[in-house]
Formats: structure tokens, sequence, C-alpha cells
């Protein structure tokens, strides 16, 4: 084939099936979900509960709704773009510096519980400290990080979609974020929880085929050693100019290291801006925000790093063979761009199987991020908008109403700004990118607004807005001084999106001290953030049929519930802010550690010696990839499973009662006493202790 014109491998049908069928699986699962949790379990889908899932979620869980909310599109795209390009370096840069974000986020997430325990959203926090102008300005932030992130996860996705099925990319735009969506409704945060969970695991059972397939059964490639060799091929062939002797196989790349310092700074904005991170730190349990964190950023460092060592490369020892897509001619830049590396190199290798393969990875990776950016929208407009600013007495069950409201307006308005994205050439790359230059300006007020009580309202609102615009003169004005124009090749090039992140995220280190000692020190009490309360849903409550009307015996028997558990946190209050206290100082201590080893010990001695690989080092270094994502498979694959096991049997236990007529709904009797037990016929037990 002489032409980059290629034949989708797979029909319209099958790209139309995955899309909506699977779309259609999920919801059909959340559905389900949600009528056993209410049914056998007492859960009640509250406004609460939607945003917030009780405040209850544990470690495991919190740790794969991590690295899912952490795995777009983008981590498999263009982790391996950059591997296609830099070689070696390029998924250590992306996985180094963006895990960083995800583990440094641990000491806020910490920081949240202690200060502001009944929090939806982090504007909530926001608003509560400076008021409400500088309010304003972090919902514009917040929502540009969200929109942005999700433009990236629509634009990436259909172009996978369209290069292996031939779907129009406008409606796959269109159609992607319908399944999630409905799911999203029915579940609430709990659905991203357990949706993320499942997603999860099936993105590292297929990047465990792809490795296999590449480093051991492949008959093409099949070991690190033919890898290895037909990558100094590669590099004789086509070196990487900057690249120490312009091979593949080395750490010592100039433009990778541009791109590790434009992928660390924009990427601390996408986590430090996106209200689905702090979603998550308020929805874990007092004890599991710090292991979640810290665990789930441990275990997403695998999937770009192996992820794209395997995929990017195969994709450069393979090009040069019949087997893939574009022979003879290398892939084009704007596919690179397009996030199209891994498809062609999945084809390549495992045919249509392979193209099967990277769309459902790369539709679990979209959906399961865009859920998470859905319930951050919907919690921002619901808690910091609507309640905040023109229903404040809305009751729980208009928030819910107006919860799944803004989640279909978003989806709907979401899938038109990525299908204009597409026709004016913007893809996903290129956002990812400009992303830094964008919103980083926030990130160090945003920050200290948890961390530093004298920073003033001064300060938090006004070095976002002047730190953007340097950002936007340094960008732009790179751009036109290094190659003379303003079009999207040149201002999507290292050196302008370089000069932009980084005029971003340290401009504020210059305006907050000014603008704090010009306008007097704060010295915040922190009261006024713990005064934030939860929503009434008492409405909800007492309309919920939570047990058969024959037998209920105490129509607000859920409610009493409730109130317990809300007495039970007050008086547990001083024990749970010891255990937030000391989590902090753990938090701190190993994020800064960890931090430092992932971006400075490890690699920089190979990037400072110019190091080429071996063929030995090269095998180590592939089966450290391979450990890494066994040990983040039992990280968030089983260990959710072993500590979610009572609740799993014993709601299997009460449908399979339920099944053969043996089951009934529980009766409670007047007021349940603290850490009481109500069991029912034919159920062990209905609700363990408080605490």
């Amino acid at each position: 084939m002489s032409s980059n014109v290629v034949t989708p491998p797979l029909s319209q049908g099958f790209g139309y099936g995955i899309i909506l069928g699977l779309g259609a699986a999920f919801c059909i699962g959340m559905v389900f979900t949600t009528w056993a949790l209410k049914r056998y379990q007492g859960e009640i889908q509250t406004s609460e509960e939607f945003s917030t899932a009780g405040r209850t979620v544990k470690s495991g869980l919190v740790a794969a709704a991590v690295v899912s909310s952490w795995t777009w599109a983008a981590t498999l795209l263009q982790s391996s773009a950059v591997a296609y390009r830099y070689g070696v370096s390029g998924p250590f840069w992306y996985a180094s510096g963006a895990t960083v974000q995800v583990l440094l986020f641990a000491t806020l997430a910490i920081e949240l519980k202690r200060k502001s325990p009944n929090a939806h959203t982090f504007l909530e926090v926001i608003k509560a400290r400076y008021g409400v102008a500088t309010h304003a300005v972090y919902i514009t932030f917040g929502l540009i990080t969200n929109i942005l992130v999700t433009a990236m996860l629509l634009t990436g996705g259909s172009a996978v979609v369209s290069d292996l099925t031939g779907v129009p990319t406008a409606a796959a735009c269109f159609l992607l974020p319908i399944g999630v969506v409905l799911y999203t409704m029915f579940g609430g945060i709990k659905a991203t929880f357990l949706t993320d969970y499942v997603h999860t695991v099936m993105i590292f059972v297929i990047i465990f085929v792809f490795a296999f397939t590449a480093y051991a059964t492949n008959a093409v490639l099949g070991s690190p050693k033919r890898v290895y060799e037909l990558l100094v091929k590669a590099a004789e062939a086509h070196p990487v100019a900057g690249n120490a002797g312009g091979s593949y196989l080395t750490m010592r790349s100039q433009e990778g290291a541009i791109f590790f310092v434009i992928n660390l700074v924009g990427n601390f904005g996408t986590v430090f801006l996106d209200n689905g991170y702090y979603n998550k730190a308020i929805a874990a349990g007092v004890s599991s925000a710090l292991p979640g964190y810290v665990m789930g950023g441990l275990a997403w460092f695998a999937i770009p790093w192996l992820c794209a060592t395997t995929m990017g490369l195969a994709a450069v020892a393979l090009e040069s063979n019949p087997v893939f897509p574009t022979y003879p001619n290398r892939l084009p830049a704007a596919q690179v761009s397009a996030g199209l590396v891994l498809p062609n190199a999945a084809v390549a290798m495992l045919g249509k199987g392979g193209a099967g393969a990277s769309l459902l990875m790369i539709f679990m990776a979209v959906t399961s991020a865009m859920s998470a950016e859905l319930i951050a929208v919907s919690s921002i407009f619901t808690y910091d908008i609507y309640q905040g600013y023109i229903n404040p007495n809305a009751d729980g069950k208009i928030l819910i109403r107006m919860s799944h409201t803004t989640c279909v307006v978003y989806a709907i308005i979401m899938a038109g700004f990525s299908t204009g994205l597409f026709y004016a050439g913007i893809g996903m790359g290129y956002i990812y990118l400009m992303m830094g230059c964008i919103i980083s300006s926030a990130v160090l007020p945003a920050t200290l607004t948890l961390m530093w009580k004298d920073q003033n309202w001064v300060a938090a609102a006004l070095s976002p807005p002047l730190g953007l615009a340097v950002a936007l003169i340094a960008w732009l004005v790179t751009a036109k001084r290094t190659c003379g124009a303003l079009d999207v090749d040149c201002t999507g090039s290292n050196y302008p999106m370089l000069a932009g992140n980084v005029a971003a995220l340290c401009s504020p280190m210059v305006f907050i001290p000014v603008l704090t000692f010009a306008f007097g020190r704060q010295n915040y009490d922190w009261v006024s953030m713990w005064s934030i309360r939860k929503v009434d849903d008492s409405a909800i409550v007492r309309n919920a049929s939570v047990v058969d009307p024959e037998r209920r015996q105490s129509s607000v028997a859920i409610h009493h519930r409730a109130a317990i558990k809300a007495a039970a946190a007050t008086a547990e209050s001083d024990a749970e802010q010891a255990k937030l206290k000391k989590s902090a100082l753990i938090a701190r201590s190993i994020t800064v550690f960890m931090a430092l080893a992932l971006i400075i010990l490890w690699p920089m001695p190979m990037y400072g010696t110019g190091y080429i690989f071996t063929e030995k080092f090269f095998t180590g270094w592939v089966a450290v990839g391979i450990f890494w994502l066994f040990c983040s498979t039992a990280a968030v694959g089983i260990f959710p499973l072993v500590q979610g096991r009572k609740t799993f049997a014993r709601t299997v236990k009460s449908m399979v009662l339920d099944a053969f007529g043996k089951w009934k709904p529980p009766v409670y009797e007047g007021e349940i006493g603290d850490g009481d037990e109500t069991p029912g016929e034919g159920e062990d037990v209905i609700f363990s202790k408080i605490g």
C-alpha cells in the first residue's frame, strides 16, 4: 500500500455497536446496581449520595477511580505518540510527569477533609473563605478545566473510532457521551466509582495482551531482543533529532525533555483544578483518601509507561514491515498528533483483533474519565451556582434534578464543541499541550487556599487572570518569534507551548506575595470552611420506597439511620481530625519523596550521562514495566474486591434468597440504637456498625 489513505479494519456497524451497545450495557448495569443497593443495602439516591457517595468509599475503590479518571484517551494515545517521536524517554516522561500531580494531590485531599468535612465541591471552600468575587474566578477556571478535558476526551476518542471503523468523527462526538450520561444520571458518583473499576480492569487486561504480544508471541516482533534490533535499525534509517546518538533507546532526548516540562506543568492544572478529583477526595472515607490517592497514583504510572513502551515502540519497529497500515510510508504528523499511533500498531500486531481491542480500550478510557467530568460539572452547577446564587433554599429533591439536567446539557454542548474543534483542525495532542497555558495560573492560589492562612482574597482572585494574561503573551509571542506565524502548527509546537505553560504555573509565585503583602495578610481561622453543611435530603428519604409497603412499620426508618450516622460522625469528629492530621503528615512525606524519585532520582542520571540502552538493559526495562502493571492490577483490581467482599457477599446472598422467595425487606422497630443491627428474615446483617 503506497498511500496513507487506509481502509478502516473494522466496519461502521462494529463501531456503532461498541459505542451504543456497550454504553447501553453499562447503563443497564448501573440501573440494576442502583436498584440492588437500594433494595438490599437501604441506599437512597439523594443529592448527597449523588455527589459524595455518603463520604464512605474505601481506599481500594478510590484508587481504582483515580486510575480510571486519570486514564484519559491521551494517557494511551498521546503517550504512544511521544514514544513514537522520542523513543523510550517519551513513555517515562509522560508517566512521571503526570503521576507526580496525583501523589501531591493526596496532601490537598487530606487538607480538604480536615478543614471542610462537609463540602461538596472545592469551589464551596473558595467561596467560604474569600467571598463571591473570588468564587466567580474559580468557577470560571474550574469549568474551563472540565471543558478542555472533556474536549480532549471526545476529540481523541472520536478520532480513534473514525480511524478504526469509519464512523464519522462528528457522529462519534455526539454518540460517545450517551451511555455515560445515562449511567451517571442513574448512579451518581457511585456509578463513576463502580464503572471506573470495571473500566480499569478491562484496560489492564488489554495492555497485558498488547505487551505479551509484542514481547513474547508476535511473529514479527515476539521478544525484547527483536524489538531492540528493529529500533536500532529504525534509528539508522531516521535518527531522532536531539536524542543521544539519534537513538530511540536513550533517556537523553532534548525534545522529550521539553515535552516532560510541558506535561508536568500542564497536568498540575488538570488535577488541582478539576473538581472531579476533589469529588473523589470528598467521597473517600476518613482513612481512605491518603492510601487511595497514593496507591492510585503509583498504580496509574504503569499504564502510560508500559502501554506506550509497547505500542509506540512497536509502531516504530513495524512501520518498515508490510504489516503496518501505512507501509511503506511513515505515519503522517497529523495522524501522530491525533493519537493514531496506538491503533495502527495494534492493527499491525493483531489485525482486526488489535483494532477491536484498541477501540474497546479507548472507549473505556473516554467513558470512565467523562463520567467523572459530568459529576464534576454537575456538582459545580448544582451547589456553587444554582444553590449558591439562584435558589439557596433548594432541598435535595430539587438539587438532584438540577444535577441530572446539567449532565444532559453539558454533554450536548461538549459534543457540539468537540465537533467544531475537529472541523477547525484542532486535535487531542494540541489541546493536551495547550491546557496548561490556559488553566495552570490558578493552581498555586487554589492550593494555598487550603495550605496558607495568610493569602488574601485579592491575591486569590487576581493572580489567576493575571497569570493567564502572562501565559498567553509568552505562548503567542514565542510562537511568532519561533516560526513567524500564529497557525495551529506553529502555536502547537514545543517551544511556544513550553513558554506558555511555564509562565502560567510560575507567574503567580510573583503575584501572590506581592498582592498579599500589598493588601494585607488575611490570617484566616478556617472557621467558615468548617461551617459548610450537608443538604437537607429528608424529603427524598421520606418518599423512598426502600421497604415493601406491607412491611413498613416505620416510615422514617432510613431517616433515623441517617440521623444516627450524623450524630455518630459528630461524636467521632475529634478522633477523625486526629486521624486526618496524622495522615496529612504522612502524605507530605510520602508524596514529596515519591515525586523526587520519579522526576529526579530515577531518570536524571540516565539523562545526564546520555546512556543508550543495551539489549539487556532494554529487556530489564520492559520486564520492570510488566511487573509494575501486575502490582497495579493487584492494587486496583483485586484489593477493592477484598475490601468489599462482605457487602458483595451479603448482597448476592440476599438476591439469591429473594429469587426463591425466602428474603423479605427488613423491618425497623422505632429507633435503631447506636451500632445495633436490625436483622430481617433471610438476612444476617442489614447495617454494619457506624464508624
